[in-house]
């Protein structure tokens, strides 16, 4: 078995093997360890039914969405327009890599682990060398533009793995453009003003695979933090995991076969000067269930200055956040890691 870093590689593989005992580097300290915050059973986040934008309701939506993104920074979106075959399909594709392609075949696809975010299979997030390890192994794709898309690089441990990667794809950019449309009219900015602001819209799907763990009260599948970029689109399996934060309390958010959860990234929030805000979440693992989640995330180009939108400065709302080139903020964000909201923090504005 590979070491990298004095770990295995693939937890999964030590899973698989009978592991009983967490390898220390993937003990959260105490601190960030699950149960250390306030938990709570309650999966309200809220729901936003998208069917309503073609009805009298209309209005609804938008005053939902305010609410939604200004109180959680996270939601979840039904009769979104994505078909649940497509759904169905994208998980049961993501889960066939881990569950059916052999150790050797997986590793054919290994992303650099000298260079953060590259594209294919891997188990480490950050560049820094002491960061404990999420107890998780993951698939990224590179999906847009298009000139950076080589589905050539996917695995084809299914019989339709490429193509369904391609569809939900396309069906997810049609998406995220859909309520970047809608948050702009609910900040009551013109309907193109956040999309025009993001500029090309980069697209990342990753699928992320969540062994069962024998000790999962000392562990993390991912890190509290907020995503860096505009806005995340994710789906889940029927095993619970993803949590999000509120006032201070943990909610888990509860699998919905057919619903897409929305997370809000940093530059929405920058862009919104600060009316909307990014969501902090994480997730946990279980003793019992391995767990699959796919994210597409939603990004300006690494060139793109992102800077409170103008129509939402006045005297008595001052901009609250420094302009900031998008890559030197992913830089920073896989240099010293996420912590929460600590990269978004740095570019307050103390008036």
């Amino acid at each position: 078995m590979e070491v990298v870093g004095g770990v295995p590689f693939c937890i999964q593989t030590l899973v698989q093997a009978g592991l009983v005992e967490v390898p220390s580097q993937y003990i959260q300290p105490p601190e960030s360890q699950p149960g250390s915050c306030r938990e709570s059973s309650d999966s309200s986040i809220p729901i936003v039914d998208l069917l309503h934008i073609k009805t009298k309701h209309f209005g609804n939506v938008h005053e939902e969405l305010s609410r939604a993104c200004g109180e959680w920074g996270a939601f979840q979106v039904i009769n979104h327009g994505v078909p649940k075959q497509l759904l169905d399909c994208m998980r049961s594709a993501g889960l066939s890599f881990f569950k059916e392609f052999p150790e050797d075949e997986r590793d054919k696809y290994r992303c650099d682990l000298n260079s953060a975010a590259s594209e294919g299979y891997g188990s480490k997030m950050l560049m820094k060398e002491d960061s404990v390890l999420d107890w998780r192994v993951y698939f990224d794709h590179h999906t847009l533009p298009l000139s950076r898309c080589n589905p050539m690089r996917w695995p084809d441990s299914h019989p339709h793995y490429r193509e369904t990667v391609m569809e939900y794809s396309d069906h997810m950019k049609t998406l995220a453009l859909k309520l970047l449309t809608l948050i702009s009219e609910s900040l009551g900015l013109p309907s193109s003003c956040i999309e025009e602001a993001v500029g090309e819209i980069f697209q990342n799907i990753t699928v992320s695979f969540y062994p069962s763990c024998p000790q999962p009260e000392l562990t993390l599948g991912l890190q509290a933090h907020s995503d860096m970029g505009a806005i995340t689109l994710l789906i889940q399996d029927e095993v619970a995991g993803l949590q999000v934060l509120k006032d201070g309390q943990w909610l888990t958010v509860q699998p919905l076969s057919d619903a897409i959860v929305v997370l809000l990234g940093d530059q929405t929030e920058i862009l919104s000067n600060g009316r909307y805000r990014s969501a902090v979440h994480k997730a946990i693992t279980n003793a019992k269930n391995d767990r699959l989640s796919v994210a597409t995330f939603h990004d300006p180009a690494k060139t793109t200055k992102t800077f409170p939108v103008a129509e939402l400065i006045n005297e008595s709302s001052p901009p609250r956040y420094r302009e900031v080139v998008y890559g030197d903020y992913v830089s920073s964000w896989y240099t010293k890691g996420p912590d929460g909201k600590r990269n978004i923090d740095g570019l307050l504005i103390h008036h």
